[in-house]
């Protein structure tokens, strides 16, 4: 089916590196997307396959593989997204569908009013399914104290997959966007802020899908990543 940029209310971006076991879960909540969707598939499995599969035989949803040998890193493979993007509202998900696409779909929906809906785990109305475990849990609550310390990011959750722009806010700052890897998030929102735009964190349901991509040698890059950053401003 052809599609023209005016057709899209949305284009939702997803990251997906060797996701061949998690993300046909995620497929089967698409068959009735009415918006863009891009998968972009890094790594040597089956992944891109697998979309290849549900678009031929969902003809009617919009959705396709950038397929990538190389690994591009969480941030790089989203920041191509966004550059692809079409539609006038962009968000990004995590490939495990540990926030549902029904979830993403009311993140859009509550974009009235602002210029990014951030899903947060830890505000009053959220909901986890299945939590991490505490180890997890004491990591994310220090990580995100220090990102309120360096970056004056009042957001409870920076980190959670599930966030939502207007593009022209997307627009206004990923040229400026440097980081490659999961940092990307915390530097998009505070470039973001930065430029006047309004964000507002939205109660999610969140459930842990184990087998986490983000490794404790991942957060201390990060936390260097960040550091680099923030002596340059």
């Amino acid at each position: 089916m052809n599609h023209s940029p005016e057709d899209f209310p949305y284009t939702l971006i997803i990251p997906a590196y060797n996701e061949q076991e998690r993300i046909p879960h995620l497929l089967s909540q698409l068959a009735r997307a009415r918006g863009e969707i891009i998968c972009i598939c890094e790594g040597d499995d089956a992944t891109p396959d697998l979309v290849a599969a549900f678009a031929r035989s969902h003809p009617e949803v919009c959705i396709r593989c950038d397929r990538r040998r190389e690994r591009l890193g969480k941030g790089s493979a989203i920041r191509e997204g966004m550059l692809q993007a079409r539609g006038p509202l962009v968000g990004y998900m995590d490939a495990d569908a540990s926030t549902s696409f029904s979830q993403m779909l009311t993140l859009f929906q509550t974009l009235d009013g602002a210029d990014v809906v951030i899903g947060s785990r830890w505000i009053e109305g959220s909901v986890l399914i299945r939590e991490q475990d505490l180890a997890r849990r004491l990591e994310s609550r220090v990580f995100n104290l220090i990102i309120r310390l360096l970056f004056g990011l009042k957001f409870k959750d920076t980190q959670c997959g599930a966030k939502v722009f207007k593009k022209a806010a997307i627009d206004a700052v990923i040229a400026h966007m440097v980081s490659t890897g999961f940092e990307f998030d915390v530097e998009l929102l505070w470039r973001i802020q930065s430029a006047g735009f309004l964000i507002r964190e939205c109660p999610i349901s969140w459930h842990n899908m184990g087998d986490s991509r983000v490794k404790r040698k991942d957060v201390l890059r990060m936390l260097c990543g960040l550091l680099r950053l923030r002596s340059t401003r």
